[in-house]
């Protein structure tokens, strides 16, 4: 309307230029100054009706680039286009300027780029304070020896993906010396200050010198499909890596997403405690080669999104120059929610202080531990399966407060040993550091399947409640059960299955009854082992998954003065899970022995029982 409006101005002035030219020829006066002076406004409105177009070109850039999408301008700012065109460049609005093969924003505001930058640079260099948007629709920059996308100083910068569009940005293996910070910049799009990506597009990066996409700052992502393929680290934030949303996709030689402090006082990289990492949303999928997956120097907090992380050659065990972990974290970590799938050659989750999972599902496979806190690892929710690990879990304290826990392991299934604080410099424990050594089993529902020992706890157990399950070593070197201090049982439903060289059971202070059966011949793996009261009461039914020579068994059914036979082998129509069947009828096998309760601990073979 307003051009339309404009034009038909413009006719109306040229009537008026006639009506001027021809009451001067009849009245004598001056025409040409006067006819000047109406082509002076003819030209005025010209100008106006150019803009006019330019501002409704613009606004309707504006209002495609992002298919309704709220973008946040400046206050009465226009957003300026920037179309690129191989080696030339074409800018239309205020902000930006060409110096080169630099694109140069100087200004506050929101730029649109878009088309083809042949080995050329976007350059984001703003006065303090200045905040910029970039809108990438449909760009491809390319700079063979330094970042396609550079933000140098900008208080913040917002780049959004426009609707459906596909951006790529890519560097060379070599970048030109920059004098004035050190290794900077350093990845293909690199800022030095706050750096946000969102939108409904994608971006494609490629780090041929080092990081893919790197923020000396904090680094945010709500949104856009992003696909990283770098020298080095993918993604990294300084400060802190918040992830919101997103489908992220990162093969990278180095760490995958990082955020950590870099010391540079010395030779080796040191890393401070101020990285933090928090997601809340998006698929993530990462395959790192020589770095871990995840990796924040102090803090890590999930608390949704779905994750598929392999590290190295993924689970199986190597020789580990470099970490290859799947998330680790200097500090704390905390894990509330999320789907994982992790193949690690490292271990799949590991903390060098507290591990804390309050939810979420995770299918691990490694070629080391499983999940490991160098203080503390509490669960409180979720379901946790590990097929394959060398040990499954390990801390000074493990807390199994809820959820459904599952453990294949080479070693041992469950590890308590003392904080690397409690080490010499030969790497044998201190003397007395196994006091603040616990397993807390206080709900929750625990399966083990170890070829060494299924808990070894280089201190105390306290078991309250929830289920143990454990199939343990086929060695006599290792127990299903394996405690240094005292095993104190009150709740729930222990049993251990495994060798009998080295079987232990609860004792000291507990409340509840515990039996330990010696068999004199080792029953064959899926073989059933039966208690069940004198008069017929079933009290147990149990298949472990390997050989064993012995049972551990404690349950709040067994009582004192209440006589109890034990069988092998037969048969249950119950229901089986994990080898534990529940309801149906058991057909007998061979009665091995009988037994009657009359303290917390007894124990009895083939041709005794004791107490």
């Amino acid at each position: 309307m307003s051009s339309l409006l404009s034009a038909l101005v413009l006719i109306s002035m040229q009537n008026s230029l006639l009506h001027v030219h021809v009451s001067d020829q009849l009245n004598g006066g001056n025409v040409m100054e006067k006819h000047g002076l109406v082509l002076s406004l003819i030209i005025i409105l010209a100008a106006s009706t150019s803009i006019v177009f330019a501002q409704t070109k613009q606004e309707s850039l504006a209002g495609g680039v992002a298919g309704g999408a709220e973008i946040s301008t400046q206050t009465n700012a226009m957003i300026t286009s920037i179309n690129l065109k191989g080696d030339d460049v074409f800018i239309t609005g205020n902000g930006a300027t060409v110096s080169g093969n630099k694109v140069i924003i100087s200004s506050a505001g929101t730029y649109s780029i878009s088309g083809m930058l042949r080995d050329g640079q976007i350059l984001v260099n703003t006065a303090k304070g200045a905040s910029v948007e970039i809108i990438l629709n449909g760009a491809a920059i390319t700079c063979s020896n330094s970042s396609p996308l550079y933000i140098e100083n900008s208080k913040k910068t917002k780049i959004v993906l426009a609707d459906n569009s596909k951006n790529y940005l890519s560097d060379g293996p070599v970048y030109a010396a920059n004098k004035t910070k050190k290794n900077e910049p350093n990845a293909a799009l690199f800022s030095r200050d706050d750096l946000t990506i969102s939108g409904n597009g994608s971006l494609e990066v490629t780090g041929n010198y080092n990081d893919g996409i790197a923020s000396k700052d904090k680094l945010t992502i709500t949104g856009g499909t992003i696909s990283v393929n770098s020298a080095d680290d993918g993604i990294k934030g300084k400060d802190y890596v918040n992830i919101k949303g997103g489908n992220i996709t990162i093969a990278a030689k180095g760490d995958g997403l990082k955020s950590a402090k870099e010391d540079d006082s010395t030779e080796e990289t040191a890393l401070i405690m101020e990285g933090k990492i928090v997601i809340s949303g998006g698929k993530i999928n990462i395959a790192s080669e020589k770095g871990d997956a995840i990796q924040a120097a102090s803090y890590i907090n999930i608390e949704g999104g779905e994750f598929v992380l392999t590290t190295g050659a993924g689970a199986q065990s190597v020789s580990r120059a470099a970490s290859l972990k799947a998330i680790s974290v200097g500090d704390n970590l905390v894990i509330g929610g999320g789907t994982f799938v992790i193949n690690s050659s490292d271990d799949a989750l590991r903390s060098n202080n507290t591990l804390t999972i309050n939810g979420g599902t995770f299918d691990i496979a490694t070629g080391n531990n499983g999940i490991i806190g160098d203080s503390t690892v509490e669960i409180n929710n979720g379901d946790i399966r590990i097929s394959k690990s060398y040990e499954g879990l390990e801390g000074s304290v493990v807390k199994i407060n809820s959820g459904k826990v599952h453990i294949n392991s080479n070693d041992d299934g469950i590890s308590i040993r003392s904080s690397r604080k409690g080490y010499g410099t030969s790497g044998r424990k201190r003397s007395g550091s196994r006091s603040g050594n616990y397993l807390y089993i206080n709900g929750g529902y625990t399966v083990v399947n170890a070829y060494g020992d299924g808990i070894d706890v280089n201190g105390a157990v306290e078991m309250t409640g929830g289920t143990l399950l454990i199939s343990g070593p086929l060695n006599s070197m290792n127990g299903p059960l394996d405690y240094d201090w005292s095993f104190k049982i009150s709740g729930g439903l222990l049993i251990a299955a495994g060798s009998s060289g080295m079987a232990q059971v609860p004792y000291t202070g507990s409340t509840q009854n515990s039996v330990l059966v010696y068999f004199d011949t080792w029953q064959e793996e899926g073989s059933l082992f039966h208690v069940q009261s004198s008069d017929g009461g079933e009290v147990v039914s149990f298949a472990p998954p390997k050989a064993y020579s012995s049972v551990a068994f404690s349950s709040p059914k067994l009582t004192n003065g209440t006589a109890y036979d034990v069988y092998s082998g037969g048969s249950s129509s119950g229901e089986a899970k994990d080898g534990l069947y529940e309801g149906g009828t058991y057909s007998p096998g061979t009665k091995y022995v009988s037994f009657t309760p009359s303290s917390v601990t007894t124990a009895v073979s083939s041709s005794r029982v004791w107490h």
